[in-house]
Protein backbone atom coordinates (compact mmCIF):
# COMPACT_ATOMS: atom_id res chain seq x y z
CA UNK A 1 0.00 0.00 0.00
CA UNK A 2 1.20 3.77 -0.58
CA UNK A 3 2.20 5.80 1.95
CA UNK A 4 0.16 8.41 1.57
CA UNK A 5 -2.99 5.97 2.11
CA UNK A 6 -2.42 5.66 5.35
CA UNK A 7 -1.87 9.16 7.26
CA UNK A 8 -0.97 9.25 10.45
CA UNK A 9 -3.11 7.98 13.53
CA UNK A 10 -4.54 5.73 11.00
CA UNK A 11 -5.24 2.16 10.46
CA UNK A 12 -5.98 -0.22 7.50
CA UNK A 13 -6.22 -4.27 7.61
CA UNK A 14 -4.56 -6.11 4.88
CA UNK A 15 -4.61 -9.77 3.58
CA UNK A 16 -1.08 -10.78 2.74
CA UNK A 17 -1.23 -14.60 1.70
CA UNK A 18 -3.46 -16.43 4.18
CA UNK A 19 -2.59 -13.74 7.04
CA UNK A 20 -4.88 -10.57 7.81
CA UNK A 21 -2.63 -7.87 8.98
CA UNK A 22 -3.52 -4.63 10.59
CA UNK A 23 -0.65 -1.81 9.45
CA UNK A 24 -0.76 1.03 12.04
CA UNK A 25 0.63 4.40 11.42
CA UNK A 26 0.59 5.96 14.96
CA UNK A 27 2.33 9.79 14.47
CA UNK A 28 5.79 8.77 12.60
CA UNK A 29 5.89 5.34 12.86
CA UNK A 30 4.46 2.40 11.32
CA UNK A 31 3.20 -0.69 12.97
CA UNK A 32 2.43 -4.38 11.50
CA UNK A 33 0.50 -6.80 13.58
CA UNK A 34 -2.07 -9.61 13.52
CA UNK A 35 -5.43 -8.16 12.77
CA UNK A 36 -6.73 -11.13 15.18
CA UNK A 37 -7.19 -10.45 19.45
CA UNK A 38 -5.61 -13.52 21.10
CA UNK A 39 -8.35 -13.92 23.32
CA UNK A 40 -11.64 -14.78 21.22
CA UNK A 41 -10.07 -14.23 17.43
CA UNK A 42 -12.41 -10.95 16.76
CA UNK A 43 -10.97 -8.44 14.37
CA UNK A 44 -8.84 -5.58 16.07
CA UNK A 45 -9.03 -3.12 12.86
CA UNK A 46 -12.18 -1.47 14.91
CA UNK A 47 -10.23 -1.18 18.11
CA UNK A 48 -9.09 2.07 19.33
CA UNK A 49 -5.16 3.33 18.96
CA UNK A 50 -3.45 5.24 21.97
CA UNK A 51 0.23 5.66 22.41
CA UNK A 52 1.91 2.23 21.38
CA UNK A 53 -1.19 0.13 21.84
CA UNK A 54 -4.31 -0.79 20.41
CA UNK A 55 -7.79 -2.14 22.19
CA UNK A 56 -10.02 -5.14 21.08
CA UNK A 57 -12.86 -3.59 20.21
CA UNK A 58 -14.67 -6.58 22.16
CA UNK A 59 -13.77 -6.66 25.26
CA UNK A 60 -10.48 -3.60 25.59
CA UNK A 61 -7.59 -5.79 26.13
CA UNK A 62 -4.79 -3.76 24.67
CA UNK A 63 -2.27 -5.05 23.09
CA UNK A 64 1.90 -3.33 22.31
CA UNK A 65 2.11 -2.19 18.52
CA UNK A 66 5.82 -3.14 19.04
CA UNK A 67 5.87 -6.11 20.70
CA UNK A 68 2.50 -7.44 20.32
CA UNK A 69 2.52 -8.10 24.10
CA UNK A 70 -0.73 -8.25 26.09
CA UNK A 71 -1.15 -5.22 28.22
CA UNK A 72 -4.12 -6.81 30.17
CA UNK A 73 -6.68 -9.01 30.85
CA UNK A 74 -8.69 -10.47 29.82
CA UNK A 75 -5.90 -11.42 26.85
CA UNK A 76 -2.98 -13.02 28.33
CA UNK A 77 -0.72 -14.29 25.05
CA UNK A 78 0.61 -11.77 22.72
CA UNK A 79 -0.01 -11.08 18.89
CA UNK A 80 2.50 -11.63 16.35
CA UNK A 81 3.92 -8.51 14.90
CA UNK A 82 5.82 -8.25 11.45
CA UNK A 83 8.36 -6.50 10.37
CA UNK A 84 7.49 -3.15 8.31
CA UNK A 85 9.11 -0.36 6.14
CA UNK A 86 9.11 2.52 4.09
CA UNK A 87 10.69 2.30 0.31
CA UNK A 88 10.16 5.22 -1.22
CA UNK A 89 6.43 5.87 -1.12
CA UNK A 90 5.48 2.47 -0.35
CA UNK A 91 4.34 0.63 2.85
CA UNK A 92 6.10 -3.13 2.68
CA UNK A 93 5.48 -5.28 5.82
CA UNK A 94 7.66 -8.99 5.55
CA UNK A 95 5.34 -11.81 6.56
Amino acid sequence: MRLADLPPNTKKAVTLGSRCVLVCNQGDRLYAISNVCSHNEKPLERGRMGNGWIACPVHGARFDLATGAAMNLPAKNPIATFEVRTVGEWIEVLV
